[in-house]
């Protein structure tokens, strides 16, 4: 006598689900991350000297802690593979990653309210344990200053935001790494953001003098003795913002916001570089910042503005790895034409597929 049909397993409906869920809404799907725990000798995080003791010890304690360290990046949704990579790679090799508060900026839409539950939807399914805040940055207010550069995408007005946070995180917060999206790091995080800012320095980060610094700007720039002489008495050098220590309260006595914002609108004026967010730092911090060891910024991996071609490590150890340039390394190995160094950013890709299914 023929056996009925067997009924198909959750797994087998699950899927064509999930493929439908991903194919209509777009929405990446990330797993969960395991949990890190600080190690024996890690410090307690305790209040600082001018917090409520009242404060909940599960965010204001934190965030106000002298102990803790503080990281920043920009979120959206473009990105936000590359963001939940970079998240789990600060974590996994630290040494107190429970100790560790993470800033994310992202784009105020008055257009889209769901947009901050969103995101945070995203990173708290990954990270349920992670401590960190959400910072609605008003995008309307730097796109006036923004003119277009060689790459839409460095046009962003969320690009811009690593210029406001001073602004934008708490008071009590005097110190922190801003890291870009597409950034692995291999090392303890809290050694580069317990680099001394001596003489009374802003900014560190690794500073690449055998570049040209003069293509940085146009000849328009260089040809008039009152723009020029921004670097008299410097020795200006390149220096990538996708990775810096930035001290929040010097930035703030010294209004490094309002500088920055006053070179953008000269450039709106009259085209004096060509290069998105990256030349107002130059000409604001160039020459005065405290260089950090290029391990800390093994920049490049994403080729050139334009075509993004493969490229190779910079001689030396390595501490974090940079995808910067246009090629990412998320959209190549989707497209089966990954670099060899994309195999390194693989292993932190939290994305779940639809054919990964966990039951």
């Amino acid at each position: 006598m023929p056996q009925p049909p067997r009924p198909p397993s959750p797994a087998t409906l699950l899927v064509p689900l999930l493929l439908l869920l991903v194919a209509t809404t777009g929405k990446q799907i990330f797993r969960e991350a395991p949990q890190f725990y600080n190690s024996m000798d890690c410090p307690s995080l305790t209040l600082s000297d001018d917090q409520d003791d009242n404060a909940s010890p599960d965010d204001s304690l934190v965030v106000c802690s002298d102990q803790a360290v503080h990281v920043a990046m920009a979120l959206d949704i473009t990105y936000i593979r590359g963001s939940m990579a970079a998240l789990l790679s600060v974590l996994q090799h630290s040494s107190c990653p429970q100790n560790i508060f993470f800033h994310f900026v992202i784009a105020n839409n008055e257009n889209e309210t769901s947009y901050p539950s969103e995101l945070r939807a995203i990173v708290s399914g990954s990270f349920p344990y992670l401590k960190y805040n959400i910072y609605p940055f008003d995008a309307a207010s730097v796109s006036g200053l923004i003119s277009t550069s060689i790459r839409s995408a460095l046009d962003c007005p969320l690009n811009y935001a690593r210029s406001y946070l001073a602004n934008l995180l708490p008071l009590c917060v005097s110190r922190v790494v801003y890291l870009d999206s597409d950034v692995v790091v291999v090392d303890d995080i809290a050694t580069l953001f317990s680099t001394p800012l001596t003489d009374d320095a802003v900014l560190a980060a690794p500073e690449y003098c055998n570049a040209n610094f003069t293509s940085y700007f146009t000849p328009t720039f260089w040809a008039n003795p009152s723009l020029s002489v921004t670097f008299a008495g410097r020795q200006p050098c390149y220096f990538n913002t996708g990775v810096m220590v930035i001290d929040l309260n010097r930035w703030r006595e010294r209004d490094h916001t309002r500088r920055i914002e006053e070179w953008m609108e000269l450039q709106k004026r009259m085209r004096i570089y060509e290069l998105g967010s990256l030349p107002p730092f130059l000409l604001v911090f160039a020459g005065k910042i405290v260089p950090v060891d290029h391990r800390w910024n093994q920049h490049g991996l994403g080729g050139d503005n334009f075509r993004g071609l493969c490229r190779d490590l910079h001689p030396g150890p390595v501490s974090l790895l940079h995808w910067s340039g246009k090629g990412k390394p998320w959209v190549r190995l989707d497209a089966g034409r990954p670099c060899p160094l994309d195999a390194l950013w693989a292993p932190y890709d939290l994305l779940q597929t639809p054919f990964v299914i966990d039951l």
